[in-house]
């Protein structure tokens, strides 16, 4: 099957990426289920997406009979087995290594043989979900990035065991999704995290030393590099936890220093200070 047919899709999780993954594959015409792990999960999913879809109405990138359209192909679950006839499933879960391999192999156990399965994983290799399951071969990376339905890339990745066809097949299916596609090695941050993380503990080391404030260093960066914002705003976007996962998997793999989280960092996750997801982090948002 050719990733531009495919009409069914399951995704794991419907968190701040895995909610934007569903919202794309129903724009592009697909039938999307996806898993949460409570009622109360799906419902606040389903409420992300449609606030996502109703942001896109207002600003006139999306007609309203067409996001009507969109939410009628879309459908929340708690229960795996709704995946059984899913053309490919993409895991979405939160960015740790022991809950990403027990869904890759509840997937391997509940979905058909020729199902592909992907991971959004920003850092994690494929090849150590694809060893959870008997279809090494169909199992690839594709790491979409946020907000989903803005961010015209996704990184596919190919682990020493993923075939050529189902690399083709991610490409098909993302080209499907009005995506350009980047191949990466399989290895810790695949390409754009390997070059990002660094950057961001670098401006976290900067402000914890007393170096510049956080306007000053991200009003540098912003005017004097010409990036749509700077490394701290950057870092409460995307979360602090997420940025604190990726690092640790990054340094546990390279063991450079560069990969290495700053202790503010950490504390600043061990206090709930995550970035907008929580309504402070390097800045204050409102809630």
């Amino acid at each position: 099957m050719r990733g531009e047919d495919v009409r069914t899709v399951g995704v794991v999780g419907c968190g701040l990426m895995g909610s934007g993954i569903v919202e794309v594959a129903a724009r592009a015409g697909q039938r999307v289920t996806y898993l949460e792990s409570s009622d109360e999960l799906v419902a606040a999913g389903r409420a992300r997406i449609e606030r996502s879809m109703l942001r896109a109405v207002e600003r006139g990138r999306l007609e309203a009979s067409d996001r009507d359209a969109a939410l009628e192909r879309i459908a929340g679950t708690t229960d795996v087995e709704a995946f059984a006839d899913a053309e490919l499933v993409i895991e979405a879960a939160t960015e740790h290594r022991e809950t990403k391999l027990a869904i890759f192999r509840r997937l391997d156990e509940v979905t058909k043989p020729e199902t592909v399965l992907a991971s959004n994983t920003s850092s994690i290799p494929i090849v150590d979900l694809a060893s959870a399951t008997d279809r090494a071969d169909r199992v690839l990376g594709l790491h979409f990035f946020n907000p989903v339905p803005v961010m015209g890339i996704v990184e596919i990745v190919r682990a020493i065991t993923t075939s050529e066809e189902t690399v083709e097949f991610g490409r098909g299916y993302c080209v499907a999704l009005g995506k350009t596609t980047v191949l990466s090695r399989d290895r810790a941050g695949f390409i754009v995290n390997t070059l990002l993380i660094p950057y961001l503990n670098d401006a976290i080391r900067m402000l914890e030393d007393g170096f510049a404030t956080r306007e000053d260093l991200d009003t540098a960066i912003h005017l004097g590099l010409n990036h749509p914002m700077g490394p701290l705003a950057l870092a409460d976007l995307i979360g602090l936890d997420t940025c604190l996962q990726i690092a640790d998997v990054l340094y546990d793999e390279f063991r450079e220093p560069r990969f290495a989280p700053p202790p503010l960092l950490r504390r600043m996750v061990s206090a709930g200070h995550l970035g907008r997801k929580t309504g402070r982090g390097f800045y204050e948002y409102d809630a």
